[in-house]
C-alpha cells in the first residue's frame, strides 16, 4: 500500500514546490516591472518594497509604495501608501463584460509643499497620475477606495512652518471604468469624509465624467467646527496675523461644463478674536508692528460682524476657464479657488455681513 501511494505523493510534492517557485518568481517579476515603470516619471520617481500575488482569486497587493520628487530639496515624500490591494471586479465583469479592478489604498499620505524656492515646491504637476495609476495596476480601474488617508499642505521655509492637513480620510470613487467609452456623462461619483487638523469634520461629494480631465464635474465640500486658532501657523505665515479665538465653517459648491467653472465659496466665522493686548502687543516674540497689524485686522473684522450673532459671513462666486495653455486644468482649478478664498477674506472685512438664519 505504501508503494502504491509513494509516486502520487512525490508528484504532488514536486507540483507544490514548482507552484511556490512560480508564485515567488511572479511576485518578484511584478515588483521589478512596477519599479522600472516608476523609475522615471518626469520630476518624480517611485518604488515599491514588495508584491503579494493571490492569483487563485484574481488579486494582488503592493506594499511600501513611495513616490518622491527627484529635483530640489523637498523634505517630505509626495505620496506614500503602505498597502494597496487590487482585486478583479466581478460586478464589472458580469454587468459590462470588462476586465477591471477594485483598488483600495490603506493609510496613504499625500503631501503638497509650498516654498520660496520654486524647485522645492511639490504639487504633482508634470505627471499624468491617472495614466500612471493605470499602468501600475495593470488592468483598468472601476472602483477606488481610500482608507484612513492623510492629505497635507506644508511649507518648511516659513516662520513658523506650516502644516495644514486632513486626516482620517475615507473615500470611495465609483464607476471609473472607461470601457463603455461614453463621453459627456457624469457616471463616476465620489463620496468622502475626513477631519481637518484632527478635529473638524469634512465631507465631500462629486460627480464627474471619467473620460475627461476637469472638463465636466460637480463638486460639493463642507468643513465645520474648525478651531481657527489651529490655523495660526498658516495665517501667520501667509497673512501676518493669528487668531486668539473663533471657529469657522466653509462651504464650496462648484461645477464645470465644457471646462467653464461656476459656483461659490461661503465662509462663516463665529466669535472671532484676532487682536489680544497681552498676546500681541506685549509679546516680545511678535514685536510692536506685528501687534498693530493684528489690531487693525481685528478691528476690520469687528466692523462687519453680525453683532447679534457674533459672526462674519460672506459669499464669493467662482467663475473662470479651466482650459489654459500655460497651466494644467488642475492648476487652473486651484488657482480659481485660491483667488476665491482671497476675495472671500477681503469681502468679509469690507462688506456688511448678510443676515443668516
Amino acid at each position: 500500500m505504501k508503494k502504491t501511494y509513494s509516486v502520487p505523493v512525490a508528484v504532488l510534492a514536486v507540483l507544490v514546490v514548482l507552484l511556490v517557485i512560480l508564485h515567488l518568481s511572479l511576485s518578484t517579476l511584478v515588483r521589478n516591472m512596477l519599479n522600472e515603470n516608476m523609475a522615471v516619471m518626469g520630476d518624480y520617481t517611485g518604488q515599491v518594497e514588495d508584491v503579494d500575488l493571490f492569483w487563485w482569486r484574481g488579486a494582488y497587493s503592493i506594499h511600501g509604495l513611495n513616490i518622491e520628487k527627484n529635483v530640489g530639496s523637498v523634505q517630505a515624500p509626495f505620496f506614500v501608501a503602505p498597502r494597496i490591494d487590487i482585486a478583479l471586479s466581478w460586478r464589472s465583469l458580469w454587468e459590462h463584460h470588462a476586465l477591471v479592478a477594485r483598488v483600495r489604498f490603506t493609510d496613504p499620505e499625500l503631501n503638497f509643499i509650498d516654498s520660496n524656492v520654486e524647485s522645492d515646491r511639490q504639487t504633482g504637476e508634470g505627471v499624468d497620475w491617472r495614466e500612471r495609476l493605470r499602468e501600475q495596476i495593470l488592468i483598468q480601474i472601476d472602483e477606488l477606495q481610500i482608507v484612513n488617508g492623510t492629505v497635507a499642505f506644508r511649507n518648511f521655509t516659513t516662520e513658523p512652518q506650516v502644516n495644514v492637513y486632513a486626516n482620517d480620510l475615507n473615500m470611495t470613487v465609483l464607476n471609473l471604468s472607461t470601457s463603455r467609452e461614453v463621453e459627456g456623462t457624469r457616471d463616476a461619483s465620489l463620496e468622502g469624509t475626513a477631519d481637518l487638523l484632527g478635529h473638524a469634520p469634512m465631507e465631500m461629494e462629486a460627480a464627474f465624467d471619467p473620460l475627461l480631465e476637469m472638463d465636466d464635474f460637480q463638486l460639493r465640500f463642507r468643513a465645520s467646527e474648525v478651531d481657527l486658532t489651529q490655523l495660526n501657523d498658516f495665517a501667520s505665515a501667509y497673512a501676518g496675523f493669528d487668531f486668539h479665538n473663533g471657529s469657522g465653517e466653509l462651504v464650496i459648491e462648484a461645477q464645470a461644463d465644457a471646462a467653464q467653472l461656476t459656483g461659490y465659496i461661503k465662509p462663516l466665522l463665529r466669535n472671532v478674536e484676532v487682536f489680544n493686548f497681552e498676546q500681541d502687543i506685549q509679546n516680545p516674540d511678535k514685536g510692536f508692528f506685528r501687534g498693530v497689524w493684528e489690531a487693525l485686522v481685528g478691528a476690520g473684522g469687528a466692523v462687519v460682524k453680525n453683532h447679534s450673532r457674533d459672526q462674519i459671513a460672506t459669499r464669493v462666486n467662482l467663475s473662470g476657464s479651466l482650459q489654459n495653455a500655460d497651466v494644467s486644468p488642475m492648476q487652473a482649478f486651484f488657482g480659481i479657488l485660491r483667488n476665491g478664498f482671497i476675495e472671500a477674506f477681503n469681502a468679509g472685512f469690507e462688506e456688511p455681513a448678510p443676515e443668516t438664519e
